[in-house]
């Protein structure tokens, strides 16, 4: 089932990390020093097709680029410090379920989330 709305969700079930000593990359004539990235794929909840989120971990003096969303290509691209990088590959190694949003409608509202869990909810209470 198709859909024109701005938003598209999916479910988050592979990642790949990759380090780098330092890559410079041009997106849309911003300049960002990536040190790592996280690629998120998983399947689309309204329209079971493959989607990608590429979170890129930049060094602490790397100007950041705007949120980078495609919904024709289903894939967006968020940027965040190096520093945030085993934070963000912790919470995917940890919880379950873990959506990714990607936003057309207002890019700086992409993001990956987990579900509603009730206070002191342990893994064993969810497997």
């Amino acid at each position: 089932m198709a859909t024109d709305l701005p938003v598209a969700v999916f479910e988050i079930k592979n990642y790949m990390v990759i380090f780098r000593q330092l890559e410079e990359r041009d997106f849309d004539g911003v300049i960002a020093q990536i040190r790592g990235l996280v690629r998120c794929t998983g399947i689309g909840t309204q329209d079971n097709s493959d989607y990608r989120l590429d979170v890129y971990f930049l060094s602490s003096d790397s100007d950041y680029p705007a949120p980078q969303v495609n919904l024709e290509d289903k894939q967006g691209s968020i940027f965040m410090p190096v520093d945030n990088m085993m934070m963000f590959v912790d919470v995917l190694r940890n919880e379950k379920p873990i959506f990714g949003h990607l936003r057309a409608d207002n890019p700086n509202w992409t993001s990956v989330t987990t579900t509603n869990e009730p206070v002191g909810a342990g893994d064993e209470d969810f497997a």
